[in-house]
């Protein structure tokens, strides 16, 4: 089986068991109306709809393969390769959270997604910067109004708004 096809059915049973156990989570009296197991449930659900759309992925491209093989990597090669591919993401994950609080959570997680596209090599367009300020407003949407979570407005912006 391909690799893709077991880590989203890994990702299925992972969410369903995060699911469960995030059902035990007791509500406090000082608990607001999405409760203090809200977060951890979406979190299982949208775990479980990546593994399920991993899942389609690989079975549709599987279906669509075509018989000329491309060149495949040895294990040797795709692990020296994971190690700097890791420690990028890292990089790119420690640089967000130490911009967090000077330029605030629009503008960090949207940087945050511009630099994790042009680090896999996306195409240098105007879609980049359009999909990054989009998500970071998306994120902030669901986190700020649809949560509840309050996130920081950034230490520049404080004497504007």
């Amino acid at each position: 089986m391909n690799k893709d096809l077991l880590s989203g059915v890994a990702l299925l049973g992972i969410s369903g068991s995060y699911y469960t156990w995030s059902t035990y989570i007791a509500d406090s009296t000082l608990a607001d109306e999405v409760g203090a197991g809200g977060l951890p449930r979406a979190l299982a659900i949208m775990l479980a709809i990546l593994g399920v759309i991993l899942i389609a992925r690989t079975l549709l491209v599987a279906r669509t393969a075509t018989s000329v093989a491309a060149p495949v990597k040895s294990d040797d090669e795709e692990e020296q390769a994971s190690l700097p591919r890791g420690i990028g993401f890292l990089l790119i994950g420690a640089a967000y959270v130490f911009l967090l609080p000077f330029i605030g959570y629009i503008l960090a997680t949207a940087m945050m997604i511009a630099a994790v596209a042009v680090y896999e090599g996306a195409a240098r367009t105007w879609v980049i910067p359009a999909a990054a300020l989009g998500g970071g407003i998306f994120y902030w949407a669901i986190f700020v109004k649809l949560l509840g979570v309050h996130q920081p407005m950034g230490s520049i912006f404080q004497g504007l708004f």
